[in-house]
């Protein structure tokens, strides 16, 4: 008999428009392996970019916030595990989970650290130093919390697992590092890649409403490119990513050869064809999908401290990281001009990813962790006496909220 997994999205993957929805294929690739049969519900509408995923066998559920049917739909479904796409959705649903089918696993995704992003993006705002004082905001209340109701946690970034460990105290039973997971790439690709000669101009790329990206590009427009022109007076600044806003539209300008593409309809195309990828970002968490994607299209790449926190450990990365917008233009116009710099750092980025990224390594430590915790849940969740403590909160709180709005809105009808 097949098992079942229930994912909960808080929103329908689009793995062409964000790292987000990349990483949610990987897991739900991951599940396949072991024959499970998938369930994806969300409360989200679905955009034009959503996958079909009912094309890779996963059965596609809309569900609804605030009402008793997804009751009724859990406890039918009976999942062996559910899996929360980041926080706010085991806040909505992880009750009813637990309420409806009490033996199920529950697996949090946390994508990135959220209270980490914002914290940081905050102090970004306030032009201070991050400090513990941002970290620990209201966000991260939340989000803690659901990481002590769920069995098990996947962190993305080793940094995001040390500051749960160091700042916030969690035990590392109930936390897993699971970064991308990632093939191989073979020295056939490698070497049928296009050259130095072969490739020009500049490059990034990013999902708009995803604000790190936003002031990524802003900081390029004002700070960054115009030294880059000033030495490279032919180079075009190619900038893509789905969802741009007027205000991303209006950093185009077509004379500075600051370029706004909009949405790629595929990013290896647009990278294949750069030299360099920048990625200049201020503020953000986890692993950074736009320099996983130039590593793997074998564009080496300028970013912050930032942009490659997690992502390299102790191997040279594919190019440059500087925070300073000076020296991050020197670096990126060096790489620009420089073919053996350029391609010793594009090797270094294949090092990377085979070595820091291996899917099957990743994919087997995950199954197993699952199967551990089936065969010792009920000791696992005596042991965690705080998530039973704010699981009972909960649902003296969200419960009776949810079913407040839920009985307002049948009123209203």
């Amino acid at each position: 008999m097949h098992k079942k997994l229930l994912i909960i999205g808080f929103v329908w993957p689009e793995p062409t428009s964000s790292a987000a929805g990349y990483r949610m294929m990987q897991l739900i690739e991951t599940f396949q392996l072991k024959d499970y049969q998938i369930t994806f519900a969300s409360a989200c509408a679905k955009s034009e970019n959503a996958f079909n995923l009912k094309s890779i066998g996963v059965l596609q559920v809309p569900i609804e916030l605030n009402k008793s049917s997804f009751e009724v739909f859990v406890k039918a479904l009976n999942p062996d595990v559910v899996l929360f796409d980041r926080f706010m959705t085991e806040e909505q649903f992880g009750w009813r989970v637990s309420e409806q089918c009490p033996e199920a696993i529950k697996i949090l995704d946390t994508e990135d650290l959220h209270c980490l992003r914002r914290g940081r993006q905050q102090a970004f705002k306030d032009r201070v130093k991050f400090d513990k004082a941002y970290l620990f905001n209201d966000t991260a209340k939340r989000e803690i919390a659901c990481i002590y109701r769920c069995d098990l946690s996947l962190i993305i970034s080793e940094v995001e697992m040390e500051i749960l460990k160091n700042d916030f105290k969690i035990d590392e039973s109930l936390l897993m590092y699971l970064p991308f997971m990632l093939e191989e790439v073979q020295k056939k690709t490698m070497s049928n890649l296009p050259k130095f000669e072969d490739r020009q101009h500049f490059v990034t790329i990013g999902n708009f409403l995803h604000e790190p990206n936003y002031y990524a590009a802003l900081h390029l427009k004002q700070n960054i490119w115009p030294l880059i022109k000033k030495e490279l007076p032919k180079a075009i600044m190619h900038i893509y990513g789905a969802y741009a806003s007027l205000k991303v539209n209006q950093l185009h300008n077509s004379k500075e050869g600051f370029i706004i593409n909009g949405f790629a309809e595929s990013a290896s195309t647009v990278l294949r064809q750069s030299r360099i990828c920048l990625a200049p970002l201020q503020f953000g968490a986890g692993l950074k999908g736009k320099l996983i994607d130039a590593m793997k299209n074998g564009t080496p790449a300028v970013t912050t401290t930032i942009g490659a926190e997690g992502m390299f450990g102790n191997i040279e990365p594919n190019g440059f990281i500087e925070d300073n917008a000076e020296a991050f233009s020197e670096k990126a116009i060096k790489l620009y001009k420089n073919e053996s710099l350029w391609e010793e750092k594009q090797y270094n980025g294949f090092q990377v990813l085979n070595t820091r990224f291996n899917k099957e390594q990743f994919q087997q430590l995950f199954l197993e962790r699952i199967r551990l915790i089936k065969d010792q849940l009920k000791d696992r969740r005596l042991e965690n006496f705080t998530g039973q403590m704010l699981h009972h909160h909960v649902l003296q709180s969200t419960k009776f909220m949810s079913k407040w709005i839920e009985a307002k809105n049948k009123s209203n009808l």
